[in-house]
């Protein structure tokens, strides 16, 4: 597995939150935000070169990656905004470039619109923003949660690796894989996939979905047209919600962009910020 290290640590409502910084203290801030199944490790690739010219921060959301996995715990996408507002605080960031994928793009779009937020840019990477979102393994524990959050360990070990490959359009080695799958692993890390997937709402991106219009920052949206889970017809309808955005289709790029054309992401880049 690729070296991924998170070595700080921010305590939001009692529970743990594990980030990491990259780059010179005064160069221009980043914020880069997950998806769901994922972790900051989905960056792995991409933030040492950000790193090169911008002060590049990451964090795990809580129930991810290494941070907090508890029973009980809310991990839905009506709490992740307020631990981003929180942490943009804590950092004392204002107004960073924001790169965001999946529900890290919700959560983005949700801290601009209900806490405040604001940005110097926004790149969206294949965002959960307009409904229907959702997997069709999403759709299917959402109803059977316990069912599966309960299955013996090897079911459970042999659904993550085509369920995460399933996510990117060309192969990836298998030491890579297990940095997307180590977290999910043991007793913890098994109730902690199934409870982030039964915690899905619509509700929360309904609830912005007419406002994204008023995001006034530049704005660009990237997906991956062989995207299989959130596919990118959803992608060209968020663009025509936000008529500030410019759209970009990645070809043979799936949905973890990260993986499959992570240059696609840094020439997008390059030319944006």
């Amino acid at each position: 597995m690729d070296r991924w290290d998170l070595p700080l640590t921010f305590t939001f409502d009692g529970q743990e939150v594990r980030y990491g910084i990259l780059g010179d203290e005064g160069a221009p801030p980043l914020v880069l935000l997950h998806g769901t199944p994922f972790s900051s490790y989905e960056w792995h690739r991409i933030a040492p070169l950000l790193a090169q010219r911008h002060r590049v921060y990451f964090h795990d959301m809580p129930g991810y990656g290494h941070s907090s996995m508890e029973a009980g715990q809310d991990v839905s996408l009506g709490r992740q905004n307020r631990v981003l507002a929180a942490l943009l605080d804590h950092w004392g960031v204002d107004r960073p470039h924001v790169v965001a994928h999946d529900f890290g793009g919700a959560t983005a779009l949700r801290a601009w619109l209900l806490d405040g937020c604001r940005y110097r840019s926004l790149t969206l990477i294949d965002p959960v923003a307009v409904r229907p979102w959702g997997s069709p393994l999403v759709q299917h524990v959402k109803d059977h949660e316990a069912a599966f959050a309960g299955m013996p360990a090897y079911m459970h070990q042999a659904i993550l690796p085509p369920y995460i490959r399933s996510a990117m359009h060309r192969a990836v080695a298998d030491e890579t894989l297990e940095g997307y799958i180590a977290p999910w692993l043991g007793p913890v890390g098994q109730a902690a996939f199934y409870r982030q997937i039964a915690q899905m709402d619509l509700a929360y991106t309904d609830a912005v979905q007419d406002r994204y219009g008023e995001i006034d920052c530049p704005v660009q949206i990237l997906w991956g047209e062989e995207d299989q889970w959130v596919p990118v017809e959803r992608g060209r309808e968020l663009a025509a919600l936000m008529p500030q955005a410019r759209f970009i289709a990645i070809p043979d790029c799936g949905h973890l962009m990260q993986e499959d054309a992570p240059e696609a992401i840094i020439d997008a880049l390059n030319g944006f910020l």
